[in-house]
């Protein structure tokens, strides 16, 4: 499926910003089910130093400075990329029950280094905590393979958990998420991952975006889309030292993603690859505010034709 997604973010500062430096993950990645066809980061106003570079995890991150005063930013990222659903591994031993996967994860002296290892570990927005633990205990049942957990604690935290944009902020403490059983997708990943983290097995945090459907007989609304994100289990090889692979749930659907999302970063927690984060000299006060459009590519063509049309009538109607 071919995807346009275009995701602006804008800054109003008062009173003016003097300088700035700004790194943003906004390019998405290149990965087994998504090829990134183009992409194009635009800033206005025009930044005095520009580039990017992979961070640890793989991710494009762009960094930009300002050096002059403004009032305002405006950053739009226009991508296009084709997706098909993803695929598991034929490497991987799908039916290992959970608790041989914890094992492989204790830490030994002299063991192989498995770099998923890195997210067994808490990170700033996934502390470990029993209630996360008792919270994850019914899914995780003895014996159970560890794909059968990830998608029964995927499926249980839709049915337990309403969406609600006002309960939560980006800095709440992901066991309040839990104990009020209310967040947004940020945290649900968040939970999710913890309950992994939490019993041993390593899960990873997925920044993205879906495609959502109007309603029916309604147009699609520019930027009335979100950025989203989802969980990443990782499920071993057969051997100890054979290679495994990711498999992505996402709790706030209740489902594994498909053709219809579009992967953008991945990392231990949203800190990692929060789309935009800056240092700023000035602007003591900013109101943000962030669209994001995800439409086929065959829709985006239609409309840009019917523009076309209407303008070209526009033009012959013009004395």
């Amino acid at each position: 499926m071919l995807l346009h997604v275009t995701h602006e973010t804008r800054y109003e500062y008062a009173p003016p910003v003097e300088t700035a430096q700004h790194l943003a993950h906004l390019k998405p990645l290149a990965t087994g089910s998504q090829r990134l066809v183009s992409h194009l980061l635009t800033i206005d106003p025009p930044p005095a130093q520009r580039g990017e570079l992979p961070d640890v995890y793989g991710n494009t991150r762009a960094f930009f400075a300002l050096e002059a005063t403004h009032d305002r930013l405006v950053v739009t990222a226009e991508s296009v990329v084709d997706t098909s659903v993803p695929v598991l591994s034929d490497a991987i031993a799908r039916e290992l029950p959970w608790e041989t996967v914890r094992e492989r994860f204790r830490f030994r002296k002299d063991a192989t280094f498995d770099a998923a290892s890195e997210f067994v570990f808490p990170s700033p927005y996934v502390p470990r905590h029993d209630d996360f633990a008792a919270y994850a205990r019914a899914s995780f049942a003895p014996g159970r393979p560890t794909f059968d957990v990830a998608m029964d604690l995927t499926e249980r935290m839709y049915r337990d958990f309403d969406y609600d944009a006002d309960s939560t902020e980006i800095n709440t403490p992901a066991v309040e998420a839990l104990a009020q059983r209310k967040g947004v997708c940020q945290d649900f990943a968040h939970i999710m991952i913890a309950c992994f983290r939490t019993l041993g097995l390593p899960a990873r945090y997925v920044s993205g975006y879906l495609l959502t459907q109007p309603p029916p007989g309604q147009p699609r609304l520019v930027g009335a889309d979100a950025s989203h994100a989802w969980v990443s289990v990782y499920l071993p090889g057969e051997s100890k030292d054979g290679d495994g692979g990711w498999a992505d749930f996402d709790p706030t659907n209740g489902r594994q993603p498909g053709e219809d999302y579009v992967t953008l970063a991945i990392g231990r927690d949203y800190s990692d690859v929060s789309p935009m984060r800056g240092v700023l000299h000035g602007g003591a006060r900013h109101t943000l505010s962030v669209g994001v459009t995800v439409q086929p590519v065959g829709e985006v063509i239609e409309l840009a034709s019917q523009s076309q049309t209407q303008s070209t009538s526009q033009d012959k109607e013009s004395p």
